[in-house]
């Protein structure tokens, strides 16, 4: 922040500094499910000893809260502490897709690849070139956030275009467009393995009925060419006349040629993963991955996706780093994976303090509770249908400005409302979509997210010494706030036109599921 005096910052800034004094206070996210955890027992405490109960129209049976503060719910928690964190379905998923895509980042293929497709961009197409790398580059997680962004300066420079703009459009693809991709991500598993949490407490029966993880895939493939088109459009009609003529210097580096060897490297990858889909193509239609060599709903190659992508993964990052030098031996493998594994160290925190959080939330019944009030509630004023569905997208974005972990909302979220939508008619993967919607677009100016901090660092060292971060949060909310309205425009016109939102998944609950 700039140390100018309050009286004297925009009333932008001014607001932006309140929400960033807010967003301060918060905790970490594993001492934040801490204080859910004792929040939900002594609500539990005051809900058993009123003989609070409602129908549950899934079971047919009444629903009562439980007391953790009891002998069965000290017997409870100390007999299942361990298989809380360690059946927390996102930390297997997470960590897998992270190791194999931790192949391609550690032989530096993902680097190698982002240099060679935004090289000798034509200028008038640069914004949306940048902003669907950015999209589909989110595939490496915080990767994109780090890379792309100071890549794209130098493309706006190569074009004479201002930099800092650069910036801003490349972090938010990889930020505003988070949930969109080509390709199923970890986020598509992470959070599935969630919503599959929700529906097995509500249903009483694990396995019950299951969302796969390409329950999205089909709207969020043609979000990505959406998020590229809205996030490159405001950039040059909004963001881009905010900022100087960019006088580049002589001194100024341009982005890095891809070798001869990296090219050799990208070929032989390339190639390694065209042979691995015939392989996984010769399986499907001969009925090794598929129950009649026809049918993908329902498929080993849907259910085994997440085994099928870290090999795809692992296979593409190995042979470009045998190539390339980057990976000698096994050991340097094995330096890779560890080195990936270390980052993951927060992560293993949340989840073990998040899968406490989440089961004694399904122990007590609680969820299942509010989900039956609310579902009651909302059909007795009439607010069902799209309108209640927009209602949720634009509350979950108002959280993200305070809590920036997509994880660590729609773990609290969905308990509630995956049961609740499940109750009105709606697919658990629909729920989970509109979720998604509102907890992308305002990634990219929450104060709360590390990494717009390292943008402004960047910004400030290399382009524009005296730039704040008013003046990117500034910029990036125009973004956020266009791509939110054109994304809600989007889902109604999709679902207006009755088409699947994945592969054999709609708005709609199949029948016989309740």
């Amino acid at each position: 922040m700039t140390g100018t005096n309050e009286r004297n910052q925009s009333w932008v800034d001014r607001f932006l500094n309140a929400i960033e004094r807010v967003c301060n206070k918060l905790p970490p996210p594993a001492i934040l499910f801490c204080i859910l955890f004792m929040i939900v027992a002594v609500i539990g405490f005051f809900f058993t000893n009123s003989g609070f109960g409602l129908m549950n129209p899934a079971t047919k049976k009444m629903v009562y809260s439980q007391n953790l503060f009891t002998k069965a719910g000290v017997q409870w928690f100390l007999t299942s502490m361990v298989k809380n964190f360690t059946g927390f379905a996102p930390l297997g998923l997470v960590i897998t897709m992270t190791m194999a895509i931790g192949f391609c980042e550690e032989s530096g293929m993902l680097v190698a690849m982002l240099r060679r497709s935004m090289k000798n961009v034509p200028p008038n197409i640069v914004p949306f070139l940048i902003a669907f790398v950015g999209t589909v580059g989110n595939i490496a997680s915080d990767t994109a956030m780090v890379v792309i962004p100071p890549l794209a300066a130098l493309v706006y420079i190569g074009v004479k275009k201002h930099p800092v703009v650069g910036m801003i459009v490349g972090y938010a693809g990889a930020q505003a467009g988070f949930t969109a991709n080509l390709m199923i991500a970890g986020t598509d598993s992470l959070l599935q393995g969630l919503t599959n949490q929700a529906v097995d407490a509500f249903l009483g029966k694990p396995g019950a009925f299951v969302v796969d993880v390409t329950c999205n895939w089909y709207f969020m493939i043609a979000s990505t060419f959406l998020c590229s088109l809205v996030i490159g459009l405001v950039s040059v009609k909004i963001v881009e006349p905010r900022f100087p003529v960019y006088e580049s210097k002589e001194t100024e580096g341009t982005i890095e040629e891809v070798t001869p060897l990296e090219i050799k490297g990208l070929h032989r990858a390339g190639l390694a993963v065209v042979l691995y889909v015939i392989v996984l193509a010769v399986g499907f239609f001969t009925g090794i991955l598929s129950k009649d060599g026809h049918t993908l709903v329902g498929s080993l190659l849907l259910k085994g996706l997440i085994p099928i992508l870290f090999f795809m993964f692992s296979i593409a990052g190995l042979t470009y780093g045998y190539t390339t030098g980057a990976f000698k031996n096994i050991r340097d493998v094995n330096k890779a994976m560890v080195k990936q594994m270390s980052g993951m160290g927060a992560y293993v925190v949340f989840c073990f303090f998040c899968g406490q959080f989440q089961s004694l939330f399904n122990w007590t019944h609680l969820g299942t509770l509010m989900a039956i009030s609310g579902a009651d509630f909302l059909r007795g004023i009439g607010f069902t249908g799209l309108p209640m569905c927009i209602a949720f997208i634009l509350i979950t974005a108002f959280i993200n400005i305070f809590v920036s972990s997509g994880s660590a909302k729609w773990a609290i979220l969905a308990p509630i409302f995956v049961p609740m939508f499940m109750l009105l008619g709606y697919h658990p993967g629909f729920t989970q979509l509109i979720y998604r919607l509102g907890d992308s677009p305002g990634n990219c100016f929450t104060p709360m997210s590390p990494y717009i901090w390292m943008i402004l660092s960047v910004a400030q060292e290399k382009y524009m010494p005296d730039i704040a971060i008013g003046t990117l949060i500034s910029n990036m909310i125009p973004i956020a706030v266009v791509l939110q309205i054109a994304w809600i425009i989007f889902l109604i016109i999709w679902e207006t036109l009755g088409l699947p939102i994945g592969p054999g998944v709609g708005m709609q609950l199949p029948p016989g599921v309740l």
